[in-house]
């Protein structure tokens, strides 16, 4: 798992920094995108092993992103995983719904958020 490669879109630069240290720290190679075409173009130019997706990004949502991943084949295998402020039962239900791998709620646990990305890694590989 160590050396996996994230792909963090995320609009809030201490957000990006603080989830960026923590997965560095813990061995993760992190690739960064802003909004959510800029995710687009960033996931087919690392593919990477998981893509962890804020929702509210500005140009297209991050449900919006999520759909044009899903529909080209280079990258519709690729697990995404919410990771948001929405915090309410509703809001993860839909963002499972809308065909998310998992959920992840902001603020992130610097403790925890490791091992929660690592079991998503599991859990989206050809094994999980």
């Amino acid at each position: 798992m160590t050396g996996s490669t994230v792909l963090l879109v995320e609009d809030n630069q201490r957000n990006v920094k603080l989830a960026r240290d923590v997965l560095e720290f813990h061995g993760f190679v992190v690739h960064v995108a802003t909004t959510g075409e800029e995710a687009l173009g960033e996931a087919l130019r690392t593919a990477p092993d998981l893509i962890l997706m804020d929702l509210q990004l500005p140009g297209i949502d991050g449900h919006a992103a999520l759909s044009r991943l899903r529909a080209d084949p280079r990258t519709a295998a690729i697990p995404v995983v919410a990771l948001t402020a929405f915090a309410m039962a509703a809001d993860r239900e839909r963002a499972m719904d809308a065909g998310f791998d998992g959920y992840l709620e902001k603020p992130i646990s610097v403790r925890d958020f490791p091992g929660q990305v690592r079991r998503h890694l599991v859990a989206g590989g050809p094994d999980g």
